[in-house]
């Protein structure tokens, strides 16, 4: 099994989390590995076929190189290889009659022209190619940032550095097709490389990034899944799984793979079962299906209108219910179904699990619900008379929470509004006072 895509992440080409350190017998810390179980078979060597298969970054790309007799490249040793600019480094993953088999299994052709192993890789060689590796995360972070900008729809997957950090290719994946002719301009002031995109698929982001899946082992398709099959939901169905995007869906998004692998044996055994066996009439009413145990060869049946059966679900076997399906077919009911009952089912098991039925002795008392009074929004009204009033009138009645010492403010608004006379019911005392003062009498100039 695979652990390049572990959490734990990896220093000089081992992971952090491995006890072997790369060493363990499934080829250890590569993706996709295929097992030499040539290794200890004395062969006779094949003549004129030098080509073996060199990984890069873990295995996430592989591909095939002359290995010339004056280089002599063995399995786990890192080479330098020929690339269309410069050069790159990698690892031997496999190399003799084996790697025949893989060019059958990847349909390679027999006019592709290949590239050469230059030299074994010495330490200033590996040494460059880790530098270039822990610049892949800082630069896709900021060519994120930068699609972001031109407002393009895609994500960027993805970054891979040559050896020589001479290019980058940049995976990602979209909807349609995009034009990122600008992109690659602003790629190219910053990073000051040359630059290739390459357009990836949902499940080729997720085998590259690699992870763990809801079992707990790593991802098979950054393991050994290499041909992805179209997964439906109808694959969930005939499985009696019930349909939750959430749990059926993968880390890349899309349906699990492994919804296909018992696919074809949940479809053997449901060939045994009746088809349209939905409802079976019997004396004591209808029945409707409920659900299947495919492997057990059961079908659990409960009463539509039967008061007396109220809660009982009787398992069928498969003979059962082809021999009810015929009477029924003949326009003949049998008196009952004739099943057991998932009553007596669980009787069994707690009497030998040691388990008590305390139904009915201990019982939770109802929570009862508070009634909601009022006094919270009275307070909230009364909140109101602390507030300022917006055209300068001052005629509003304080709260009873305000100080005494708030109660009359000092200021040129109390002096503008001698004068006036109060407006409304809701007055304070002082202005009220005030305002009901007799005045004298005015003077005609009548004298008596």
């Amino acid at each position: 099994m695979s652990c390049a895509g572990c959490s734990t992440g990896t220093k000089d080409g081992k992971p952090g989390g491995c006890g072997s350190k790369g060493g363990c017998s499934t080829g250890g810390c590569n993706r996709l590995n295929t097992y030499d179980w040539l290794t200890g078979v004395d062969l006779p060597q094949s003549d004129g076929f030098d080509l073996a298969e060199i990984s890069f970054k873990n295995g996430s790309r592989k591909f095939f190189f002359h290995n010339p007799p004056y280089v002599g490249a063995q399995k786990n040793d890192w080479v330098v290889v020929e690339s269309g600019t410069g050069y790159d480094v990698g690892k031997v993953s496999l190399t003799g009659e084996l790697v025949k088999l893989q060019l059958r299994k990847k349909k390679v052709k027999d006019n592709t022209v290949f590239h050469k192993v230059i030299r074994i890789a010495h330490d200033r060689d590996i040494e460059k190619m880790h530098e270039a590796r822990a610049m892949e995360q800082q630069t896709m972070v900021r060519a994120r940032a930068i699609a972001r900008t031109l407002d393009l729809e895609m994500k960027i997957g993805d970054v891979e550095y040559q050896g020589d950090k001479r290019k980058a290719t940049f995976y990602y994946t979209a909807e349609g097709r995009v034009d990122f002719r600008e992109l690659i301009r602003h790629f190219a002031k910053e990073f000051r490389i040359k630059i290739e995109m390459r357009q990836i698929g949902a499940r080729q982001e997720s085998a590259r990034v690699g992870g763990l899946g809801a079992c707990g082992r790593e991802l098979c398709c950054s393991t050994w899944l290499t041909n992805f099959k179209s997964v439906s939901t109808s694959a969930a169905r005939y499985q009696n799984l019930a349909i939750n995007q959430s749990k059926l869906s993968g880390q890349c998004g899309r349906l699990k793979c492994c919804l296909n692998y018992e696919l074809d044996t949940y479809m053997e055994v449901l060939k045994e079962f009746p088809k349209n066996a939905d409802i079976l009439r019997t004396e004591a009413g209808e029945a409707r299906l409920v659900k299947m145990d495919i492997f057990k060869r059961l079908m659990f049946y409960i009463y539509k209108d039967n008061k007396a059966t109220r809660g009982k679900i009787f398992a069928l076997g498969v003979d059962r219910v082809r021999e009810i399906k015929a009477l029924n077919k003949a326009g003949k009911k049998p008196d009952e179904l004739q099943g057991l009952t998932l009553n007596d089912q669980g009787s069994d098991e707690d009497a030998d699990l040691g388990f008590a039925d305390v139904t009915g002795q201990i019982e939770l008392p109802n929570d009862k619900k508070r009634k909601k009074s009022g006094r919270h929004n009275k307070n909230r009204r009364n909140k109101g008379g602390n507030r300022k009033p917006r055209n300068g009138n001052t005629s509003a009645k304080p709260s009873s929470k305000t100080p005494k010492g708030n109660a009359e403010k000092k200021g040129p608004q109390a002096k503008d509004n001698k004068g006036q006379k109060p407006k409304g019911k809701n007055t304070n005392n002082r202005n009220r006072n005030r305002n009901n003062k007799k005045r004298p009498p005015k003077n005609d100039g009548n004298k008596n």
